[in-house]
């Protein structure tokens, strides 16, 4: 049994994924209530906000513990204090940036990341129009400095937005220089050895979702025109 951050892990059991990637969201929600000065909160209120069933709410959290009272419902700057530590999020990572074209740039200027202890200490490119620029602070540099920069510096994070052809040969070297966080937008899967964690982002991917979905309603709605015309009732 590991004891970390106010809670008992066990650590033979095994966190399933939608568990884990629905704990930023916990996170989140909890942070708004938080500014809207709400200090408690039952499963049924959070399921409400959040689209999910409160059975589900009790049974991720349980998974770390629990952290309700019967009768009392979740304390929420409490709750919110140790999912931060289940994710991680009470100590500072830093990051790079492989990469520093539109999607690059667009990350480094997102301020949200430093709100939450990522900071981006470098930016690496082969452009030479955009190396010796800084971008919000950040500077650009050659991608043969990289090697250099890694080996001297704490790197917890790796973001590759790079060209595809280019994505596993780079990916690689980060790997080998230390690196065991990529976070991967380059339009390829990457697998790499089991003690580097890797989230491969496809944008596109996302977006088609939303795309199917918008056409699935259209396509009820051509066969079935009657459901729309009832709700306009």
């Amino acid at each position: 049994m590991l004891l970390r951050g106010g809670f008992e892990m066990y650590n033979e059991r095994k966190i399933s994924s939608a568990v884990i990637n629905r704990l930023p969201r916990y996170y989140r929600y909890l942070g708004d209530l938080l500014e809207n000065d709400i200090t408690r909160i039952s499963s049924k209120e959070l399921s409400t906000k959040m689209n999910i069933t409160a059975s589900q709410i009790r049974q991720d959290l349980n998974n770390f513990g629990g952290f309700g009272q019967q009768g009392y419902g979740y304390n929420v700057e409490y709750l919110h204090s140790e999912i931060k530590k289940i994710l991680g999020l009470d100590r500072v990572y830093n990051l790079i940036v492989v990469g520093g074209g539109n999607i690059g740039q667009a990350l480094v200027n997102y301020t949200n990341f430093e709100k939450r202890g990522f900071v981006i200490t470098a930016v690496f490119d082969v452009n030479p129009r955009l190396i010796g620029m800084t971008i919000r602070g950040v500077a650009v540099y050659d991608v043969d400095y990289m090697k250099e920069f890694v080996e001297n510096n704490k790197v917890d994070v790796a973001i590759l937005t790079l060209p595809r052809s280019q994505a596993n040969s780079i990916a690689n070297d980060l790997v080998e220089w230390g690196v065991k966080g990529l976070w991967n937008f380059s339009h390829v899967d990457l697998n790499m050895q089991e003690d580097v964690k890797v989230e491969n982002v496809h944008l596109t991917d996302s977006l088609m979702t939303l795309l199917y979905k918008i056409n699935e309603v259209e396509t009820e709605e051509s066969v079935n025109p009657q459901t729309k015309d009832d709700s306009e009732e």
